[in-house]
């Protein structure tokens, strides 16, 4: 991994380093967040501040990078906030006025990332000797010594079969410790533009998260780098990329980030840790137990519960029978659902599942923690593939995805309903009142009949709206989404969704809102 090198790494910087820590770097009542964080240094840190805003700007800029078309004498544009940058003055330009308070936060981790360096680079040299994998990456840390070598491959090959029916999404993570994750972002970031891929990648100390589309050359590339990289082919292997029919077109862009959490559960890593989840259980074995689970269905009392993860929207239109589905509306919110529900597990084996298998991972760390359970256990790599596996099994409805497919399809089973007239329908639209943005299930009966937003309420704003485009503003939070409790608590004995279609809540019931899955905090939840 490349290091950060400073000409002159004093032995002030680690002063420097503890001050700063104690900035909230997330409090928005920050007018100038640069000037407020240049503030908290004494003369003799200016220096190390202003490495780290350049690195942390540079790379910035290196994120937006985007390949030139082949007429152009320049071999790169930048695009940023869905403006077109063609010069490197004017995309510095937009950065430094449009994007200070994201440098500033960058900033603050290179400052942390520089402190690390400081502490090992007396003993760099021989740790070399003792380290192939970061000698290897010392002297080869430019990010272009990590991108394949296209020049057998067209443009046109690589962008062809980008359509939903000839190209392909990649759903992946990988929990490995990365010292240098602004490295690999900025790596990620060229590898996919070089692959003209899309899509939402989640990159931390802990890891790595990713989903991306394109052609199946470029997918196919993409593995193939991500397998022979040091940092990962010891941790990941082709089984861990679950594929399905997509492409470019499923995702508005490309999004890149650096963030505490690859998934956002709301909690430290360093306090709830990836590396001590439940137990990992096959999609064939997981299959067995829920068969068992199933064939206890009578019994008044069941030593199992099998839990879903995913939010209520995904579970909303497909799940495993008899599971027991938290009415919660982010990942973020588990952790207290447990909590408020905690002796609905105490003594009980707990089979828990999401899409991908990524928020099992801390998911069933943090309910272990809690030393309730009997046994925790969870379904690796996912419903994903598990329904590669089993499609006709368990697992009814559809499988929610976070990009413009919505869901996946595998069996014909539709287990949710139209939200107006309850007619059987799982297929997610966005409400069609401006800056509401939630989903919601309307059939095309009603729909034809102008119902289109996600409840009453929001239906009269959105003609209002219609009518006197002037009167714009109103809560982004509509009232659907208001009068749902935050956390739910339930009953001392699971309740089991039934394995047919039941009754929807009424109109009231909400959609997850759209920015909350083309936004980092949760992209790609694998």
């Amino acid at each position: 991994m490349p290091s950060f090198t400073s000409p002159d790494q004093g032995d002030d910087l680690d002063a420097c380093v503890l001050r700063f820590s104690d900035l909230d770097l997330k409090d928005t009542r920050l007018i100038n967040p640069s000037s407020s964080l240049k503030a908290e240094l004494d003369v003799c840190m200016k220096k190390k501040y202003s490495f780290a805003k350049k690195k942390a700007f540079a790379l910035f800029v290196k994120t937006k990078e985007i390949p030139a078309p082949s007429f152009e004498c320049k071999d790169k544009w930048w695009k940023c906030c869905q403006q077109l940058f063609r010069d490197q003055i004017s995309i510095h330009r937009h950065a430094a006025t449009q994007h200070a308070d994201e440098i500033c936060h960058q900033t603050a981790s290179v400052l942390k990332q520089l402190a690390v360096t400081l502490n090992t680079s007396k003993s760099l040299k021989s740790e070399v000797n003792r380290n192939p994998l970061k000698e290897y990456f010392i002297y080869n840390h430019e990010v272009s010594a990590w991108l394949p070598d296209l020049s057998c491959f067209s443009p046109d090959e690589l962008i062809s079969g980008q359509g939903s029916d000839e190209g392909e999404v990649l759903l992946y993570y990988c929990y490995r410790d990365l010292e240098d994750p602004h490295w690999v972002c900025a790596w990620q970031t060229a590898l996919c533009q070089h692959l003209y891929l899309t899509g939402k990648v989640r990159i931390a100390t802990e890891g790595i998260n990713g989903t991306v589309g394109g052609s199946k050359l470029a997918t196919r590339l993409y593995v193939e780098v991500m397998l022979s990289c040091p940092l990962f082919k010891d941790y990941m292997c082709k089984d861990d990329f679950k594929t399905s029919k997509g492409g470019a077109c499923c995702f508005p862009e490309l999004r890149v980030g650096v963030f505490e959490e690859i998934v956002p559960m709301g909690i430290s890593p360093n306090k709830i840790s990836y590396k001590k989840p439940g137990i990992h259980l096959s999609p064939g074995e997981f299959h067995k137990e829920v068969e068992k689970f199933l064939s206890q269905a009578n019994e008044e009392q069941s030593d199992t519960i099998l839990l879903d993860c995913r939010n209520f929207y995904e579970s909303k239109i497909g799940r495993f029978q008899g599971c027991l589905a938290p009415d919660i509306r982010k990942f973020s919110y588990f952790p207290s659902y447990i909590d408020k529900n905690l002796e609905l597990f105490r003594e009980k084996k707990v089979l828990m599942y999401c899409t991908g298998g990524i928020r099992c991972e801390r998911g069933s760390a943090y309910l272990k923690a809690k030393g309730v359970c009997k046994e925790v256990f969870q379904l690796k790599g996912g419903i994903h593939k598990y329904l590669e596996e089993f499609p006709n099994g368990f697992y009814k409805g559809k499988l929610f995805v976070f990009d413009e497919r919505y869901a996946l399809s595998y069996n014909s089973d539709i287990v949710s309903e139209c939200s107006y007239c309850g007619a059987p329908w799982d297929q997610y639209k966005l409400c069609s009142t401006p800056q509401c943005r939630q989903l919601i299930l309307t059939c095309p009966a009603c729909q034809r009949q102008g119902f289109t937003a996600c409840c009453v309420t929001c239906q009269d704003k959105g003609r209002r709206l219609a009518s006197s485009p002037s009167q714009s503003s109103f809560k982004e939070e509509c009232e659907c989404t208001a009068r749902r409790p935050r956390i739910p608590s339930e009953l001392t004995q699971q309740v089991r969704l039934p394995t047919s279609p039941e009754p929807q809540p009424d109109v009231g019931e909400d959609g997850p809102c759209l920015c909350e899955q083309q936004q980092f905090p949760r992209p790609s939840e694998s």
